[in-house]
């Protein structure tokens, strides 16, 4: 006498096995197998894959992807000043790294690649010889010389405080925005030193981003109702070295601290409803004035 066949239910995704347990979610039988543990009971793998795609991804306080805990933007900027430092020191030498220029003796002298790419009015570089500058249409020179430096130590001092500051603020406002106030902090500092400073001092340097940095890191923290006061200590020092020592660029620094204070404040002030709506207008907005301010000195070096 043959045996009746099982009525056991069986796996939907393996019919040759007979199971009890069933999805929480579709009621569809799984074997052990197959099942995934949820926070309540078991789901199938179909169901796992189909909550992942309607669940929001975690976003920082100013809306940011969570990815800029790991810094990578940070990473990558500090990456891309040091090899254009290798590069302007392969076509400077050694005098290009250290032993030629101030701060006694100690920072280096300018090289073809600074020269292509400093910040610098209108004016030539010999006596006589083919005017170069903003005015000129050498329009880039607004954003190189944010990744420009005269030498080892002046690189080290900025990549140091850029290491430190921007992991935090890349932390908090993730990769993509703390990108957008980087560089929008320096190309600030570069039109300050292109409008205020005389149109034939070249200058250079991630130190007017870094300032940003320094007034963004204010502004975070005060929205996010932290104490501030021991990041007074580290902007008097910034602006001591800024008065007190030569051939720093006064306006590129103190451009670089307002633009990184604008920029962070739209950041981190724009409404929850419409964040990235107010954030991307905002910031684009602030890009235009800064352009819009290096067409007036422009035509007046013109004039």
């Amino acid at each position: 006498m043959s045996e009746a066949p099982s009525t056991a239910p069986v796996c939907y995704r393996h019919p040759s096995r007979e199971t009890y347990l069933r999805c929480t979610r579709c009621d569809r039988p799984i074997c052990p197998d197959c099942m995934v543990e949820a926070s309540v009971g078991h789901q199938c793998p179909e169901c796992v894959s189909e909550g992942r795609k309607t669940q929001r991804e975690a976003r920082s306080a100013f809306g940011g992807s969570q990815a800029g805990l790991a810094g990578y933007a940070t990473r990558t900027l500090i990456g891309i000043n040091v090899a254009v430092m290798v590069l302007s020191a392969i076509v400077g030498g050694a005098k290009a790294v250290a032993g030629s220029g101030g701060w006694f003796g100690l920072l280096g002298s300018s090289t073809a690649v600074t020269k292509w790419g400093e910040v610098l009015g209108y004016a030539p570089y010999t006596l006589g010889g083919e005017v170069h500058g903003v005015a000129a249409g050498e329009w880039w020179r607004l954003g190189t010389a944010m990744f420009l430096h005269y030498g080892v130590l002046h690189l080290l001092l900025n990549m140091m405080l850029l290491w430190q500051l921007g992991r935090y603020l890349e932390a908090q406002l993730g990769p993509i925005r703390f990108t957008a106030l980087y560089l929008l902090a320096g190309f600030g500092g570069n039109v300050a030193a292109y409008v205020f400073t005389p149109q034939n001092q070249p200058a250079a340097g991630a130190s007017t981003a870094v300032f940003g940095l320094v007034a963004a890191m204010f502004v975070v923290n005060r929205r996010l109702k932290l104490d501030v006061t021991a990041l007074i200590p580290l902007l008097v020092v910034n602006l001591l070295f800024t008065f007190t020592i030569s051939n720093i660029s006064v306006a590129g620094h103190l451009g670089g601290l307002v633009a990184g204070a604008i920029v962070a404040a739209v950041l981190a002030y724009a409404p929850p409803a419409r964040r990235t709506v107010v954030q991307t207008v905002g910031c684009s907005a602030f890009f235009l004035i800064l352009l819009a301010a290096s067409v007036v000195r422009t035509v007046a070096l013109l004039a």
